[in-house]
């Protein structure tokens, strides 16, 4: 029997469109912006100013403070601006505009296409090498690898996940990754292992991936210590508690990390920047992008530079649909809706997907019915039609008691909801009431 998490989830149609395209270079557009604060922790400092020249894979905003990350330039050209850009989430952001010239990188940076297994250093030499590339979580929480990697004092971590779920409808970035960079895959895992000391590595796969998985599989025949487990199909799976309840049985308790089971979870997109940075000393400037959509004539991963426009995107998979109503950045259970085809793609950028109106109109909102089935589907235990109604009311410290913090924002809620209600909406206004509640006491 094929392993999951027991508690909750759900499972939407999972309109995988793009699986069979192979990963294609995305021309570079015109200019690129791109954003300073791309992870989360303390934004970086700028290195350049307006007219200096920079060269692909150059640093121009160095990470400060532990919990931060490095940003370097996605292309060749002249710094025209230093300004703020609007985000995937509507905010505008510092960010630096170049305008694009003949591309020329770095000459430190090894462009070769050439595969490198072999490696001789020690863990610390690892992890300083991931914080130098700017390397982050990718797969869309962009926490900085760097600081997964340091095992906190009076901690120890015994197993390395790998998350090859990718269980968010429409998306196949990391499908392809594995498919296509299935050897640099197991180097970059073997690169974390060393950093983080362990000797067993899980790679989890949802079974709609036969091919990815029987890809790895044949690749860990001659790797000692990691190995791939197939996993039954189910949403959010992909979400780091979930997948190691579904691997490993062990869960993490309320408000706490995988570590403290002794775990540390990297998506494949991470283990893939990790081989680039140590291996080629590449830093983290490009990933592959999905584009995709029920109307848009060529669904398609791209690998796209970091600060290219989405609108760049969308006319390379063969422009605009007529009948487009809206344009997220994700998947469509996590993802944020766009309100400029201007936001730059940045490290944690998965895919674009375009959907038409008729997908785009929210339903009438009808009252609660308690029929309980946000309960049954929440995969953290929660109940979310009271988190929702606590949210309306802005009785924050109750919010807090109820364990709001502890929402992954899946929305499964939301989608399974009869009455349409804007579960994950309220919870998500609830999660940012509280955080000011916590950073006031604190204070």
């Amino acid at each position: 029997m094929l392993k999951t998490f027991a508690k909750g989830g759900v499972h939407p149609p999972e309109n995988k469109l793009s699986a069979s395209r192979p990963i294609e270079s995305l021309p570079l557009p015109q200019t690129v912006s791109i954003p300073l604060s791309q992870h989360i922790g303390a934004p970086p400092a700028p290195l350049v100013q307006k007219n200096d020249q920079v060269k692909t894979g150059q640093l121009i905003a160095r990470g400060e403070g532990f919990v931060s990350a490095s940003i370097h330039s996605s292309v060749t050209g002249k710094v025209v601006k230093l300004e703020e850009v609007m985000d995937a989430g509507g905010y505008r952001r510092p960010a630096v505009t170049i305008q694009v010239g003949e591309d020329e990188w770095m000459p430190e940076i090894d462009t070769s296409p050439g595969l490198i297994k072999e490696f001789d250093l020690s863990g610390k030499d690892i992890i300083e090498k991931v914080k130098e590339a700017g390397i982050v979580g990718m797969g869309g929480a962009t926490f900085p690898s760097h600081v997964k990697m340091s095992v906190p004092r009076g901690k120890k971590a015994e197993l390395l996940i790998i998350n090859g779920v990718e269980c968010e409808p429409w998306l196949t970035s990391d499908h392809r990754l594995m498919l296509e960079k299935g050897e640099e895959l197991l180097v970059g895992i073997r690169l974390i292992m060393k950093a983080l000391q362990v000797e067993k590595a899980l790679i989890g796969i949802e079974n709609n991936k036969p091919d990815a998985i029987e890809h790895l599989s044949g690749l860990c025949l001659g790797e000692k210590g990691i190995s791939v487990v197939p996993l039954k199909v189910k949403y959010p799976q992909g979400g780091e508690k979930q997948l190691i309840k579904a691997l490993t049985a062990r869960e993490v308790p309320s408000g706490g990390l995988p570590i403290d089971v002794a775990t540390v979870v990297h998506n494949v997109g991470t283990a893939f920047a990790v081989y680039e940075a140590v291996q080629k000393k590449k830093p983290l400037i490009e990933r592959v992008v999905t584009v995709t959509g029920p109307s848009v004539k060529k669904p398609c991963n791209f690998l796209v530079r970091t600060g290219t426009p989405v609108s760049h995107l969308i006319e390379a998979a063969g422009g605009l649909p007529d009948d487009t109503g809206k344009i997220v950045s994700g998947g469509p259970m996590m993802g944020k809706a766009l309100n400029s085809l201007q936001v730059p793609v940045t490290k944690g950028t998965s895919g674009i997907l375009i959907l038409p109106e008729s997908m785009s109109v929210r339903k009438p909102v009808l009252p609660c019915i308690r029929c309980s089935r946000c309960i049954f589907v929440c995969p953290m235990g929660l109940e979310p039609y009271l988190l929702m109604t606590l949210s309306e009311k802005k009785m924050t410290e109750k919010m807090e008691k109820e364990h709001v913090m502890d929402c992954i924002e899946c929305g499964s809620c939301s989608y399974i909801c009869p009455s349409n209600r804007p579960l994950l909406d309220y919870i998500r206004l609830g999660k940012a009431q509280v955080n000011q509640l916590i950073r006031s006491r604190k204070k």
